[in-house]
């Protein structure tokens, strides 16, 4: 996601500057230290997300949050607590208070991130290789050798086949969005698996490569279903 910060404080400006080079969703694409400043490039359509102050000159966050995109999530960052209801009334995507942590601001991207709608391609297959970055280094893993996916809060685990597990920062809809859903099946909140894995299927648990025991939740017993009835030579419910 392409983001800009708008702040006429510098050192607020660079502080969330600084966490959205360090995120892995997220792209620099400029700091602005007013309002009017930032009306042409952010009109445009250029940015997906905009860190935005409340209290400045001429133009401040509130009045300028009516002016974006519908597209462009807005978060706004500000030392009062006292605008909130008006921040969301504009339509405000998440509401921090400075000083900002990155454990505060990573929350709130993820949450941005989880709400915004997927694209995903049209493909007969996945990708023969994803990159996951794990321990601040991409490391190239061969689709084929996942096993499942598992969500933690703004963190996802990716379990391999040859027992290695790799942890990101990213989320369980990013990562449905790449993996084709032919060899690939959410049959959890918190899991994706290879279905190419499984090894058994239960009323309320798979089993798959490795002994991994991965709940099915009602939500997504229907996908589970409709793979039996897919694979199955034989008439039976699930």
């Amino acid at each position: 996601m392409n983001c800009c910060v708008i702040d006429d404080e510098p050192l607020a400006a660079g502080l969330i500057a600084s966490y959205i080079e360090k995120h892995p969703l997220l792209t620099l694409g400029g700091i602005f230290h007013s309002a009017q400043e930032a009306v042409r490039e952010v009109m445009g359509g250029k940015f997906d997300m905009v860190f935005l102050d409340i209290k400045m000159p001429q133009l401040n966050g509130v009045e300028f949050a009516r002016l974006v995109p519908r597209s462009t999530r807005v978060i706004f960052t500000t030392a009062y607590d006292s605008h909130a209801i008006e921040a969301f009334r504009v339509g405000a995507a998440d509401y921090l208070l400075k000083p900002v942590s990155y454990e505060e601001f990573n929350a709130a991207v993820m949450r941005v991130h989880e709400r915004m709608p997927v694209a995903v391609a049209q493909q007969p297959d996945p990708a023969e290789h994803i990159l996951v970055k794990h321990n601040h280094k991409f490391e190239q893993v061969a689709t084929a050798d996942i096993v499942c996916l598992e969500g933690l809060k703004d963190y996802v685990k990716v379990h391999l086949g040859d027992g290695r597990m790799l942890v990101t920062l990213c989320s369980m809809r990013s990562f449905e969005s790449l993996l084709s859903s032919r060899k690939f099946m959410r049959v959890h909140r918190s899991y994706i698996i290879n279905t190419d894995a499984i090894r058994s299927i239960e009323r309320n648990r798979l089993t798959l490569v490795g002994g991994h025991e991965v709940p099915v939740s009602d939500g997504y017993r229907q996908a589970v279903a409709d793979y039996i009835a897919a694979h199955n030579p034989m008439a039976g419910g699930y």
